[in-house]
């Protein structure tokens, strides 16, 4: 078809399964009923038994041989039409909604139908029927649907849609196999997409020193993203490019740091976000990795060590505008999400030569469920790290204005014991379209009846070091969600947000994330106009991100963590990324025996 192209543009279509899976959404019914049911559209075989004219209107009583029983019909705007096809004695097939009326059969309005015993697909899209319909009948058959991959009954089933032989084949069909193929054709559109490149080399550093000289036993679950890790930096016939997602405080950085031992060695690069989670990491690199290995810190107007000649390279996004960074194998990115693809894949190629990339390595501390990994790992290796080191003890409390004074004490409570308080604010400064105090407008309050307040927010110049004297010798920090990632603030115990309803269940689960990093017991407050909201009630329920990343697809559409590389959501009609795990592993196996 020449006008394809145009026509599949227009539909965002790029595969042969995006078209087969525009179901229609309804159908032009002409099969003939088989009994009647009130309320219910109909078509029914009839022979005109009376005419008659009614101030205007036409009444026709039909007589139905099938059923052995008369139906009438009254023609609002009746036309000279109307009396030349109505004539007494004349047979027809009529469609139109059938009622009651005083005991009586009624088909107000009944039209006469030239053809009958057809199901015709209206589609609905954003072209013609007509040209929707020549794109279905040029591409879906039998033979294009056998060349996707599909079995006999997934074939059976889209033809007997889009050309339906009968009721069944549109009101009967199994809509599990719909959500087998709505997953199918996702994970084969990322499969089509994923680009491999030969390695730079291959990473063979030993781990043993390392691990045996950690002050803690790394989880099960750390031990076997390790071992995936180094299974992928042992080749050199494909660089690693995988994506390493872990809960809030499940330990990510000690993967980084493995990573970085098993590259010596080579060199590794890490960049952060922000340069308080690269002096972060530089610190805890510091503690931990061996005494063999150099490390250096690269941010903006400050440089620790010699990145020229370190084995281990921590920075910010100033890395990528030093012109003599040297050659790294390893180049690691952490909350990957807050880097742009461009500043992702600049990095990666700062590095690369030739044909040949580094082993690449992402990290995110945004939990998704299980199946949309499995999805996504079609075009990146995705591990998951769904435990954390220590079981945290967090209660979470959905409040309202009459619990303030209860907040109130245990404010009170938890700064007498030497423990630290966040306060998130909805907005640094006042606006008439959020019914909440902003920052501004609630600090009097705050430094008024209590000591070492210390505040800050996005846009604070002096945040890095307001949060670190903040971390040594505040009590309370007023904040935005400036905080949600950054400093590690292991005295705080208890986090109030303010207008929780407002945020996604992700970044609650971020800020919530803050408190009790050193397994302290601790207290999120979740502050509302509204305690009867089921989100956050849900929330307050649970401590998994992963859990979480469920209840957020139960309550909106789930984002997608790459960047939106087929779109910008992983948005579906039948399948459920909540409970339809199984149905995602099936399509995960056939996509890889293609």
């Amino acid at each position: 078809m020449k006008e394809a192209k145009v026509l599949f543009q227009k539909l965002k279509i790029v595969s042969l399964l995006d078209l087969a899976l525009l179901i229609p959404s309804s159908y032009k019914n002409s099969i003939l009923s088989t009994q009647i049911q009130l309320g219910k559209q109909h078509t029914l075989e009839a022979k005109v038994d009376e005419v008659s004219n009614i101030n205007g209107k036409l009444r026709i009583t039909f007589w139905l041989s099938r059923f052995n029983m008369r139906l009438i019909s009254m023609l609002f705007r009746v036309t000279p039409y109307h009396y030349q096809l109505f004539t007494l004695g004349s047979q027809h097939y009529i469609q139109g909604k059938v009622e009651d009326y005083r005991g009586a059969l009624q088909m107000n309005q009944a039209k006469s139908l030239k053809r009958v015993g057809e199901l015709i697909p209206k589609y609905g899209t954003a072209v013609k029927e007509s040209s929707m319909r020549s794109l279905i009948e040029y591409y879906i058959n039998e033979q294009m649907l056998y060349a996707e991959g599909l079995n006999a009954l997934e074939v059976r089933t889209l033809l007997g849609l889009h050309y339906p032989q009968n009721l069944h084949d549109v009101e009967g069909y199994d809509k599990e196999v719909l959500k087998f193929l709505e997953a199918f054709n996702h994970m084969k559109k990322l499969k089509g997409k994923r680009e491999d490149f030969p390695a730079l080399e291959a990473l063979h550093g030993k781990l043993n020193t390392f691990v045996k000289a950690l002050p803690f036993t790394l989880t099960k679950e750390q031990q076997s993203v390790i071992l995936e890790v180094q299974q992928d930096l042992k080749q050199v016939n494909k660089a690693a490019k995988r994506l390493v997602i872990g809960d809030v405080g499940s330990g990510k950085t000690m993967i980084i740091l493995a990573a970085a031992v098993m590259a010596y060695p080579s060199r590794s690069i890490l960049m952060a976000p922000t340069s308080l989670l690269a002096i972060q990491l530089y610190e805890e690199a510091t503690k931990h990795l061996p005494s063999y290995m150099s490390i250096a810190l690269v941010m903006q107007g400050k440089n620790e060590g010699d990145y020229l000649t370190a084995d281990f390279i921590i920075g910010t996004h100033a890395i990528l505008y030093k012109d003599d960074m040297p050659q790294a194998s390893l180049v690691m990115v952490d909350e990957q999400h807050r880097f742009g693809t461009k500043q992702r894949t600049l990095l990666e190629n700062m590095m690369a030569k030739d044909e040949k990339k580094p082993h690449f390595l992402q990290f995110s501390a945004t939990p998704i469920p299980r199946t949309q990994a499995m999805m996504q790992s079609e075009l990146i290796d995705v591990s998951l790290i769904t435990s954390t080191p220590f079981e945290k003890e967090i209660t979470t409390l959905v409040i309202a204005k009459e619990d303030f004074s209860n907040l109130l004490a245990s404010i009170k409570s938890e700064i007498a014991e030497k423990h630290q308080v966040l306060i998130v604010y909805p907005l640094v400064e006042e606006s008439s379209e959020i019914p909440y105090q902003s920052l501004e407008e609630s600090r009097g309050f705050w430094e008024k009846k209590f000591q070492n307040v210390y505040v800050t927010h996005g846009k604070d110049k002096k945040k890095k070091k307001v949060l670190q004297e903040f971390r040594d010798k505040g009590d309370i920090l007023l904040a935005t969600t400036v905080v949600e990632v950054g400093i590690s603030l292991p005295r705080l115990t208890l986090i109030v947000i303010v207008g929780a309803e407002r945020l996604g269940l992700a970044t609650l689960h971020q800020l919530r994330g803050r408190v009790g990093r050193l397994g302290l017991k601790s207290w999120c407050y979740l502050f509302t106009k509204n305690k009867n909201n089921e989100r956050l009630k849900s929330f307050s329920q649970t401590m998994s991100g992963f859990e979480i990343a469920k209840l957020d697809l139960q309550f909106r559409n789930s984002g997608d963590i790459l960047d939106g590389t087929i779109q910008s959501g992983l948005q579906f009609k039948w399948l459920n990324l909540g409970e339809d795990e199984h149905i995602v592993k099936v399509a995960k196996e056939r996509v890889n025996s293609l």
